[in-house]
This record gives structure tokens, C-alpha cells and sequence, in this order.
């Protein structure tokens, strides 16, 4: 894969993240849950300003930024506090594979970028309860 293409790749994944965090985030109470809404909206702001920093990224080495698709599959069930920090641990682990691969497939301030994107997805899913990993986003490392 080439660096451009991981960087699309990468910037697909934040317009999915993005459009789930929407809704998880209109499953959450501010009033009922305020650290978690208070955790959901950081990483929804999160995940726009990596999206925006992508769209840059691809549109300075030459690429048209993906764009996000008409909709996305969402969760039928998110009536629970852990239902939302499940399915945004979900979130954020597909998030962490994508950047886990974006590594692999770039070099020098790319390669860079994605490690600190990788890094803030690994930390977003022990901010919603998860456990740290030793391979954040590549899980068959660790074996």
C-alpha cells in the first residue's frame, strides 16, 4: 500500500469514526453520564481534527481526500452506558488498526503523524474502560 493510499485509508476511518460518535454521542446524558459525555465529546472533537489534519495531508502529496460515505452501520442497541463505551472501544479499536497499518506504510512526518494517532486511539479505549494492549492496533504482534 502506498503512503497516499494509507493516508486515505486513515482519513475513510475518521469519517466513519466521526458519523458513529455522532450517534453514540445522542446516546449519551450529560446530566445521567457526564463523564462519559464529557469522554465521547473529546473524542469526537478528536477525531474531526484528525480528519482535518488527513484531508490535508492527502491533498498536499497530490491526492483528493476521500470522501465520507452517505451513511454508515450504526449499533441497534446503545439504550446503556456500557453499551456506548463498548461500541466507541469498537470505534477506536477499528481506528487503531487503520493507523497501525498507516505506520507500516509510511515514512518520516507521515510515519510520525500516525504513531501519535495510533497512540491517542490506544489511550481513547482505556479513557472508556479498556485495557491497555501491548501492539495497540495489532494485536497478532503480541503473540
Amino acid at each position: 500500500m502506498s503512503a497516499l493510499d494509507a493516508l486515505q485509508t486513515a482519513l475513510a476511518a475518521e469519517h466513519a469514526a466521526i458519523y458513529v460518535y455522532g450517534d453514540v454521542g445522542a446516546h449519551t446524558s450529560q446530566s445521567a453520564e457526564p463523564e462519559l459525555f464529557a469522554t465521547v465529546s473529546l473524542l469526537y472533537r478528536a477525531h474531526r481534527g484528525r480528519r482535518d489534519q488527513l484531508e490535508l495531508m492527502v491533498a498536499d502529496r497530490g491526492g483528493v481526500p476521500v470522501a465520507a460515505a452517505p451513511t454508515y452501520e450504526l449499533p441497534r442497541r446503545l439504550g446503556t452506558p456500557s453499551a456506548v463505551r463498548r461500541h466507541a472501544m469498537g470505534v477506536e479499536q477499528a481506528c487503531a488498526e487503520v493507523y497501525a497499518a498507516t505506520v507500516a506504510s509510511t515514512t518520516g512526518t507521515d510515519r510520525a503523524w500516525a504513531v501519535s494517532a495510533l497512540g491517542e486511539a490506544a489511550v481513547a479505549r482505556i479513557l472508556l474502560g479498556g485495557e491497555s494492549e501491548d501492539f495497540p492496533g495489532a494485536p497478532e504482534l503480541g503473540d
